[in-house]
């Protein structure tokens, strides 16, 4: 094997241009690591927050990618062995050490997920953050039961069609926004029984159709839509606060009495890989391969494609998960 490897680099903050394709050192697993060879790895907002310098953390230069999906290379000291099918995600990837925009990545065991699947490398690339957030925020930001009416609100981002995905599932009620009415019918087409028109005001559109509330809601979008998210929740609802696709992350002057609507319950999600247990990773990928779930997928890449994928992040020119496959013939075991 080559002490070299194709890997996207960041070396200062900026635009989709500052993502460099370039040839470096591969990583050597150190006892306690595992050595993935990735074979996808998916696209989300915190990397371009990254990218941009806007993130809280993290230090240049670096790889970026907070996820991958692959196969085991090397694990000294562990009991993963060489290839298993794995995915990883979160626990510094992209930020303190380098991440899984590249041909290989080292990560503790800890945050590594073994799976069985004969699906193409583009589709189970685009699961794990993806179903590792929607999971989160269904059964501990919310907890919602079986049958409960659900809002999404941001519903056409990768995370929302992966909720509704999981939602419809469970046998679940399902409200979901868009800015974007010809979406409406990529929503049906996932299971979503009501797709919402965003246009600032959804919690009157939910009460026309469900007058006392939804069970629960999942706020994508951010800080400036929470308000009305919370009057469109039932007394005794929960609305988990999850995501910031429009990237206001502080609610300026928050009043609790003024925001909260009596007896209905705000928490937040924000998980790592040990959150999303491996039988739900398995029974997902199950599910697609049977044909009972989808994996809602946007686009697939190629690595040297990358600044692309971030413009189009950016745009939200695609509905979906943005996938990108370092290898060429990725999608062939």
């Amino acid at each position: 094997m080559t002490d070299l490897m194709r890997a996207v680099v960041i070396r200062e903050f900026g635009g989709p241009e500052k993502l460099e394709l370039a040839t470096i050192e591969r990583p050597r697993p150190r006892p306690g690591e595992v050595l993935i060879r990735v074979h996808a790895f998916g696209l989300n907002r915190s990397e371009y927050h990254f990218r941009s310098g806007v993130a809280e953390s993290g230090v240049l230069p670096r790889v970026p990618g907070i996820e991958a999906t692959g196969i085991v290379e090397d694990a000294p000291g562990t009991d993963f062995r060489p290839g298993q099918q794995v995915v990883t995600m979160m626990g510094g990837m992209g930020r303190s050490f380098d991440g899984g925009y590249a041909e290989y990545v080292t990560v503790p065991h800890a945050q590594v997920i073994p799976f069985r699947s004969a699906l193409e490398w583009s589709t189970l690339g685009a699961i794990p953050e993806m179903l590792q957030t929607a999971w989160g925020s269904l059964s501990t930001g919310v907890q919602a039961n079986e049958g409960d009416s659900i809002l999404i609100r941001g519903g056409t981002s990768s995370v929302g069609l992966a909720i509704a995905a999981l939602a419809v599932i469970r046998g679940m009620r399902v409200f979901s926004t868009t800015r974007n009415p010809d979406r409406f019918q990529h929503l049906r087409d996932l299971g979503v029984e009501h797709p919402l028109l965003e246009n600032g005001e959804v919690a009157a559109q939910v009460r026309e159709i469900a007058p006392d509330g939804v069970d629960g809601a999942v706020e994508l979008v951010g800080a400036t839509t929470l308000r009305d998210t919370l009057r469109a929740v039932r007394t005794g609802g929960t609305a988990c606060f999850t995501g910031m696709l429009a990237d206001d992350w502080i609610i300026p002057e928050f009043y609790p009495i003024a925001w909260l609507p009596n007896g209905v319950r705000l928490t937040a999600y924000s998980g790592e890989a040990n959150d999303l247990p491996q039988n739900v990773l398995q029974d997902f990928i199950d599910a697609v391969e049977r044909g009972d779930a989808r994996v809602p997928i946007g686009h697939v890449y190629q690595m040297d494609e990358i600044a692309q994928a971030h413009t189009d992040m950016e745009s939200g020119r695609y509905v979906g998960k943005l996938v990108t496959v370092p290898w060429s013939g990725s999608d062939l075991s």
